[in-house]
């Protein structure tokens, strides 16, 4: 069931030690497949290296183990709650990579400072209020996920525009539509983290991205409208001089 996602699941977990976004097992990729109703992620506690396609799990929308001879991440009720609730999801991503960890725990915002966040993310990235004592000892993992969606619905924000969260006391998610751009929006989170936490150093001020120039590099990857790259040929002298 499901091989070709599988695999690319195991592909885009394999990815996050090779990229520094985890240490030893701290971190989990799952992708879903829409027609079906179902999605695959990696197994808990599993080292890396010690990995295989066939190791994925399959698991329906009410966070059932429909295929696995693993049990699935413990994450796994966080990741069935976001593929609810933002039904354009096609990857999620959750590391404990440090940067991205270091505002959760300090409760801040992932600012929008410059255009290397504002080409991902078309927005500050947001972190979560902390789960409180019975959410945590009731239904912990789900609670998460539900915690993720109420911070997006109270800030009015969109989980296409806005890919990342930071769980607050815990840790970044990012997704995306698919695995491995879920992975990609995981790193750029990871260094727009540590620009962050360098150039907040440096300055009292007030150095938020100026909203023209939020929206210019935003849209210029993405919408009808975008130009970078070469997905978009007829723009390319627009881009020339524009960019």
């Amino acid at each position: 069931m499901l091989e070709d996602l599988k695999k690319e699941v195991y592909e885009a977990n394999m990815q996050l030690p090779k990229l520094g976004l985890v240490t030893f097992t701290w971190g989990n990729v799952s992708g879903i497949d829409r027609e079906k109703g179902l999605f695959v992620i990696k197994p808990s506690g599993v080292d890396y290296e010690d990995l295989t396609s066939d190791d994925m799990v399959v698991v329906n929308l009410k966070g059932e183990v429909v295929e696995g001879k693993m049990n699935p991440s413990s994450d796994t009720p966080t990741h069935t709650v976001l593929y609810n609730e933002f039904p354009t999801l096609g990857g999620i991503v959750h590391t404990h990579s440090p940067w991205g960890v270091a505002f959760a725990e300090a409760g801040m915002d992932i600012q929008a400072l410059g255009t290397t966040h504002a080409d991902t993310f078309y927005d500050d990235v947001p972190v979560s209020d902390a789960l409180t004592k019975e959410e945590i000892e009731s239904a912990y993992e789900e609670n998460t996920g539900k915690v993720i969606v109420r911070t997006f619905k109270e800030r009015g924000l969109d989980p296409d525009a806005v890919p990342a969260v930071l769980v607050r006391q815990h840790g970044p998610f990012a997704w995306g539509p698919t695995p491995a751009k879920a992975v990609y929006n995981a790193k750029v989170l990871e260094v727009v983290a540590e620009m962050n936490y360098h150039a907040l150093t440096l300055t009292y001020d007030n150095i938020h991205v100026p909203q023209f120039l939020l929206d210019k590099h935003y849209y210029r990857k993405h919408g009808k409208n975008a130009y970078y790259g070469q997905n978009n040929a007829k723009s390319k002298d627009r881009a020339t001089h524009e960019k």
